[in-house]
C-alpha cells in the first residue's frame, strides 16, 4: 500500500488527502465511517489530534451505524452529500455508479460549500472526511478541495483510485450488506467516474471556485480554506 494509509482498526480506507498539489499532509484525512471504530482505532485517531470529523452519510446512515468515538473530543458535522429525500430532486435518483457521479455533482453544492465554510474556521484542522466506505461521496469531496489546492486532474484522480486498494476491490466487486440489510454489490472506482463528476462542474460553472460560489462560498471562504490546507 501507499504510505498515504494509516492502519486505524475498525476504520476502512483511512488514508491522508495531501501531499498532492498545495494540499499539505497531516491536515485532511479520508476514510470510511467510524461506526465499528475500536479503542485502539480511537487511540491512533487521538494522536493525529483530529478536531472536526466530516460524515457525509444520510441521516438514515447515523442512525443505523453511528459512529463511536470511545473518548474522542473532536467536533462532528453531518453534512450529507446526497438529498434525504428522492422527492426533493428534479432528476432521475441514479441507480448505478456511471449516473451516481454526475448527479452527485449536481445535488452536493450545499454540503461541498459547508465543508468548505467548516474547514475554512479557525481550530478545524486536523479534520477527516468520510462516508460509509470513503469511496464515492468522499471521493467527490476530496477531489474538490484537492482541485483547489491546484493539484492536477492526474494527481487527483491517482488518489481517488486509491480507494479500490484501501477496500480490496483491485480484483472487482465485492458483495456488502447496506444499511436496511439489504445485500449490496461494492464496485471499484475508475477515473472516468470521478471525471464525470468534475465534467459536470465544469460544464455547468465553469470552476470547481465558481460551482462552490454559486452555492454560497465566499471568497474570504476559498481564500480562508486554501491557507488552512497549505
Amino acid at each position: 500500500m501507499t504510505d498515504a494509509f494509516i492502519d486505524i482498526p475498525g476504520v476502512r480506507n483511512f488514508r491522508d488527502a495531501g501531499g498532492i498539489g498545495a494540499l499539505r499532509r497531516g491536515v485532511l484525512y479520508r476514510s470510511g465511517s467510524f461506526h465499528t471504530l475500536t479503542p485502539e482505532g480511537a487511540q491512533r485517531l487521538k494522536a493525529l489530534r483530529l478536531r472536526t470529523v466530516i460524515d457525509l452519510r444520510s441521516p438514515f446512515e447515523l442512525e443505523v451505524w453511528p459512529d463511536l468515538r470511545h473518548g474522542l473530543d473532536h467536533e462532528t458535522l453531518n453534512l450529507p452529500t446526497l438529498p434525504a429525500n428522492r422527492e426533493d430532486v428534479d432528476r432521475p435518483w441514479p441507480e448505478d455508479q456511471a449516473t451516481l457521479y454526475p448527479f452527485m455533482a449536481a445535488t452536493a453544492g450545499p454540503s461541498l460549500a459547508a465543508v468548505i465554510r467548516r474547514l475554512a474556521a479557525p481550530g478545524a484542522l486536523p479534520a477527516v472526511v468520510h462516508c460509509a466506505v470513503g469511496k464515492d461521496r468522499t471521493g467527490l469531496t476530496v477531489a474538490v478541495l484537492q482541485s483547489l489546492l491546484g493539484a492536477s486532474e492526474a494527481d487527483i484522480a491517482a488518489d481517488f483510485l486509491l480507494s479500490n486498494t484501501g477496500l480490496d476491490l483491485l480484483d472487482g466487486p465485492t458483495p456488502y450488506v447496506d444499511e436496511t440489510g439489504t445485500e449490496r454489490v461494492s464496485r471499484p472506482v475508475s477515473a472516468e467516474l470521478l471525471a464525470s463528476a468534475l465534467g459536470w462542474i465544469h460544464d455547468h460553472h465553469g470552476s470547481v471556485p465558481a460551482y462552490l460560489r454559486a452555492h454560497g462560498t465566499t471568497e474570504a471562504e476559498l481564500t480562508a480554506v486554501r491557507a488552512n490546507l497549505s
